[in-house]
């Protein structure tokens, strides 16, 4: 009897393994004999790749959101019209979408993957009698033929086009910012240069409005905004300009990559991308950089292109504390978009009244103290700052002069830029239910795209040296992300349609089934 008992519970383990909750008699009860396996199940297959592969891989979701046949129509220029058939540039560009779509970050790993991995195969369209292209042939190529061509910027911008069409991009507001690449460098190898200091875009502006200020003060007009020095020289026994430099460390190993520095973060040799994303986290601008370039100078290469493209569509442009400088705020007012930027909160001595505590009065252009004593405006600098300096003789017998300044000559000075008022504007931003609403979708956007692409599309690490191909790279890492968030998007967007419709016919069915069943069943009697 008890044997049958024991059959019978461990029949309903296996057949309802839900149901069966017998504390204390799992291991007593319920007993399997080891399987060992002693040879390889080889066998021969049927079967073609379009079986073979899964019907939900990644590869078919990429496939069917995009077409990369408009790949070969633009690089035909860049072949001959007579020789040895090429391996087809498809082929090659969608070896090298496998490689940082999937994180394989070798090029001579990714070929060896391709032999064996049948989505890969299917994915570059080559059967199992196909040799897998050698993996210096996309190398060669790339030096022979596209370094010097646009075809990664064009297919970046032919992915997002194809977004754009399915309806995807949502460019009401862009959040823009940057991130650091490591470069392929020894931060140990490198030497002291001495480098001219490059003048910013926005200088003839500024220099137009700050000799419109010093000449209603009565000052005299600057002729550059840099200063500079005349020297003779010796040799040609003439003078001439010498321009502002600065010492930097070049690497040796790249030297177009910059040392990179920030907080806690180990020093090392860098490239810095600039990127802008749209609401939905679609990366839609991007540029590249040497890592010793800081955000807010790299902001106008990437931002003018993107206005280019995009003017009418944005409305709002997102930004971290790292831009909030008077240019990139006047710079956006003026084309005007709603800058959405957070207050970074001035840095200063303890103990000493803080700059916000004096009011600013803009009818008089003056500054007026917590004690009732008037800064008034003295000159304009080179840089775009107002100076505004206090009385000594009222200074000197002021209460509050000791946590006031602390100044050899007992006087307070105040510093103001010419474009403040832009600034202010972008602070007051901060309150209005704008700022609320957008500005949290940050994390959800571009530093989400950031973090996905380096964990997945390698890019916390470059493999390759120099400006260009870096610039090149970080393209085709976009490019990847956005495909891939595109194929998926349309994938699930396709499928639900279907399982809807599915949904639909069984009901369909069903209702028609019991409406046959119940003709069936019906007689004069019943009705």
């Amino acid at each position: 009897m008890t044997y049958y008992i024991q059959n019978f519970v461990t029949y309903l383990a296996f057949i309802m393994p839900k149901c069966y909750n017998i504390s204390g008699y799992d291991k007593e009860v319920i007993k399997m004999a080891m399987t060992r396996q002693t040879s390889k199940n080889d066998c021969i297959i049927f079967s073609t790749l379009e079986d073979l592969v899964p019907k939900d891989h990644l590869v078919r979701k990429i496939e069917e959101s995009i077409d990369l046949t408009f790949i070969e129509n633009k690089v035909e220029h860049l072949y001959s019209s007579i020789g040895r058939p090429s391996i087809p540039p498809k082929v090659l560009f969608k070896l090298l979408i496998i490689n940082f779509m999937f994180g394989i970050n070798s090029m001579r790993r990714t070929c060896e993957e391709c032999k064996v991995n049948l989505a890969y195969r299917w994915y570059l369209g080559l059967s199992m009698d196909d040799d897998i292209p050698n993996y210096s042939t996309w190398s060669q190529n790339y030096i022979r033929r596209y370094h010097d061509s646009e075809i990664f910027s064009e297919i970046f911008e032919e992915i997002l086009k194809q977004a754009n069409e399915y309806g995807f991009l949502d460019l009401s507001t862009v959040y823009g910012d940057g991130t650091h690449q490591k470069a392929c460098a020894n931060k140990n190898k490198y030497e002291d240069k001495e480098v001219e200091i490059i003048s910013k875009s926005y200088d003839e502006q500024l220099l137009k409005e700050i000799n419109e200020e010093r000449a209603k003060i009565g000052k005299k007009p600057f002729k550059t905004i840099e200063k500079t020095e005349i020297v003779f020289d010796e040799k040609t026994g003439e003078e001439k300009e010498v321009k502002k430099t600065k010492h930097i460390k070049q690497s040796i190993t790249d030297p177009e990559s910059g040392n990179y520095h920030k907080g806690e973060k180990e020093k090392c040799f860098a490239y810095t991308h600039q990127a802008f994303s749209d609401n939905n986290g679609f990366v839609v601008e991007c540029s590249t950089n040497a890592g010793n370039m800081h955000d807010s100078s790299a902001f106008d290469e990437v931002y003018d292109k993107l206005i280019e493209k995009h003017n009418e569509e944005i409305e709002n442009v997102c930004l971290d504390a790292g831009y909030n400088t008077p240019a990139i705020c006047k710079k956006i007012i003026d084309d005007g978009k709603t800058p959405l930027m957070p207050y970074s909160r001035p840095k200063g001595k303890k103990g000493l009244i803080k700059k916000k505590e004096y009011e600013y009065n803009k009818d008089e252009d003056c500054y007026v103290c917590p004690n009732g004593c008037i800064l008034t405006l003295s000159t304009i600098n080179r840089e775009g700052y107002k100076i505004y300096k206090s009385n000594k003789e009222e200074c000197s017998v002021c209460p509050l002069r000791d946590t006031c300044t602390k100044s050899k000559s007992g006087q307070k000075v105040i510093t103001r830029h010419i474009w403040q008022d832009n600034k202010d504007q972008v602070n007051d931003n901060r309150f209005t239910d704008n700022f609320k609403e957008n500005y949290p979708h940050r994390k959800e956007t571009v530093e989400r795209i950031f973090g996905d692409c380096k964990e997945q599309h390698g890019l916390r690490y470059t493999r390759v040296r120099g400006l260009e191909k870096n610039s090149n790279q970080a393209l085709l890492i976009f490019a990847c992300h956005n495909l891939k968030k595109m194929g998926l998007w349309r994938w699930k967007y396709t499928h639900n349609i279907v399982e809807n419709s599915n949904i639909l016919v069984s009901i369909y069915n069903f209702c028609i089934k019991k409406v046959i069943c119940f003709c069936k069943h019906t007689t004069l009697s019943t009705v």
